[in-house]
C-alpha cells in the first residue's frame, strides 16, 4: 500500500484493474515519492505479444475504472520483469 494525498491506494487493485485491458500480459504497480502528494503511483506494463498499447489508450481505459488518484501518475511499458527465482515479481528493483 501507499498513500497519495492522504488516501491508501492498494497497488494489487490498480494491477487488477490495468490487467483487464485485452493488450496487457504482466502489470507491477509501486509508489514512487512526489513533492505534492507524498507518493503516487508508477505501473511497469508488459504487452502481449503482437499486440500494440501506447500510454494515451492505457490512460484512456483506466478513466472510467478506478478512482482519479489511483490511476499511476507514471506508466511504462517494459519487455519485462526482475523476477526471482521463485518467479516473483521483485517490485524492489523496480524501484
Amino acid at each position: 500500500m501507499y498513500i497519495s494525498g492522504g488516501e491508501n491506494v492498494y497497488p494489487a487493485e490498480v494491477e487488477g484493474v490495468i490487467f483487464g485491458h485485452p493488450a496487457v500480459a504482466e502489470v507491477a504497480v509501486i509508489g514512487v515519492p512526489d513533492p505534492k502528494w507524498g507518493e503516487v503511483g508508477k505501473a511497469f506494463v508488459v504487452c502481449r505479444p503482437d499486440t500494440e498499447l501506447t500510454i494515451t489508450d492505457l490512460r484512456g481505459f483506466l478513466a472510467g475504472r478506478l478512482a482519479k488518484y489511483k490511476i499511476p501518475a507514471y506508466l511504462e511499458l517494459v519487455d519485462g520483469m526482475p523476477r526471482t527465482a521463485s518467479g516473483k515479481v521483485q517490485k524492489a528493483k523496480l524501484r
